[in-house]
């Protein structure tokens, strides 16, 4: 229960990393919220499930490109339980695209998705914590493609070194506010974002054989590191970079 009492948020909760960082955190004790953009049927099964295991969590509508969706998502959580505690920044998207004919719509959808929306959530965040005057820990959900490129992630890669920066910058300007914050960079977790990608028997086999671990990730696999940084177990940890990914990046060579 290395949450008990705590109150954590965590955007695109429904699904993949997002759920499974919601149902974990519950399991250790925490009261949790999700935002979700679009599957109200996965974000009320999420909700059911925390409920189910004796639980509080709620689920709020929301399109983390909008600005105002951000300090909606926080004043939420403030009514139903009073407080936040920690915050996991996970929305994403990584719609594949050739560089040469990069349509703007879709460089332009995915920096304010991945980039922009972590920034309002985090600073929405941010405040409340500031507010209590008690601390609290922000983790962004980053990746390995914030250390290497990506043919058909030009405009996915960028987004995510800018959150693992923005973790970094925000980890000076909050922590006088004991506000610690963190980046977690996965490898290739098996999610609705790379399902398609990943359908290719040929290239999931050549990954994996890259893996030291000899597998793909699973969303519970991040679960425990999140936990991990959102316990006081990680009290003296901000500005840091976790790499959850089987150890994929240091065998890239």
């Amino acid at each position: 229960m290395l949450l008990k009492d705590k109150v954590l948020l965590v955007t695109g909760g429904s699904k993949g990393i997002g759920r499974a960082i919601a149902v974990g955190a519950a399991r250790h004790g925490a009261r949790v919220g999700i935002n979700y953009a679009g599957d109200e049927t996965a974000a009320q099964s999420c909700v059911a499930e925390i409920e189910a295991a004796g639980g509080q969590a709620f689920a709020l509508k929301g399109d983390v490109s909008d600005a105002a969706s951000a300090p909606a998502f926080v004043a939420e959580a403030v009514k139903r339980f009073g407080r936040l505690d920690a915050f996991v920044n996970n929305a994403g998207i990584c719609p594949f695209h050739a560089f040469l004919d990069m349509p703007a719509d879709v460089m332009e959808r995915t920096m304010r998705v991945n980039l922009h929306g972590a920034y309002y959530m985090c600073q929405a965040a941010a405040n409340q914590m500031v507010t209590q005057g008690e601390g609290g820990s922000i983790t962004a959900v980053s990746s390995i493609s914030a250390l290497v490129g990506g043919e058909f992630q030009t405009h996915y890669t960028p987004t995510k070194a800018g959150v693992l920066s923005l973790m970094q910058s925000t980890a000076i300007a909050l922590g006088k506010h004991k506000i610690r914050c963190n980046a977690l960079l996965p490898g290739t977790i098996l999610t609705d974002i790379n399902k398609d990608d990943l359908a290719d028997t040929e290239k999931r086999d050549y990954m994996e054989k890259r893996i030291p671990l000899g597998r793909l990730g699973q969303p519970d696999d991040l679960a425990g590191p999140a936990i991990f940084l959102a316990s006081e177990l990680a009290g003296y940890v901000t500005g840091a970079a976790l790499l959850v990914d089987g150890g994929m990046f240091v065998n890239l060579q």
